[in-house]
């Protein structure tokens, strides 16, 4: 696959991934925990890189970072969305106490210290809010981000094997 059309359906992927959760937000009705709203910018981290990388059609050494990168976003945010799927599956028992919302948070405190309490998670985040065949929105979310990581890691591969020499 040339690198422009690689770029392109990454870009396509993370773009789709986007809409359907604005979708879910702004037409189904579905708040965004916290932990939701890491994973969206993890995948606009995805939709960026990639599509810089479709618009600047970029050499072999070039393709490689591009695909570097958007693999390195992809994997931010599937650590992200693990951790969510981890708190869904705790204990009632175990579910940290409700904190206050993302926007007071990014008010009061240092941006180092919103990223550790949003991370660490709490209630609003372990509710499962949504579910497609058994899997819960979270869960989607993590496959989604394990294939662009897998795709990008693949387009990784083919900008080493496009570098080296050929034999002729």
């Amino acid at each position: 696959m040339r690198t422009r059309s690689f770029f392109a359906v990454l870009t396509l992927a993370a773009l789709a991934a986007l809409v359907f959760a604005f979708g879910l937000e702004y037409v189904g009705g579905l708040e965004p925990c916290p932990l939701c709203i890491f994973q969206r910018i993890a995948m606009f981290g995805v939709l960026a890189v990639s599509a810089a990388g479709w618009l600047h059609n970029p050499g072999a050494i070039g393709h490689r970072v591009y695909a570097g990168l958007a693999m390195l976003a992809g994997a931010v945010g599937a650590a992200i969305a693990a951790r969510h799927v981890w708190l869904i599956h705790l204990p009632p028992d175990q579910v940290p106490a409700c904190g206050p919302g993302l926007d007071y948070l990014v008010q009061v405190m240092p941006l180092s210290d919103v990223v550790g309490t949003v991370l660490r998670g709490d209630a609003s985040c372990a509710t499962v809010k949504g579910s497609f065949v058994g899997i819960s929105l979270p869960g989607w979310t993590l496959i989604v981000f394990v294939a662009l990581v897998l795709f990008a890691l693949v387009g990784l591969a083919r900008g080493k094997r496009e570098s080296a020499p050929t034999s002729r």
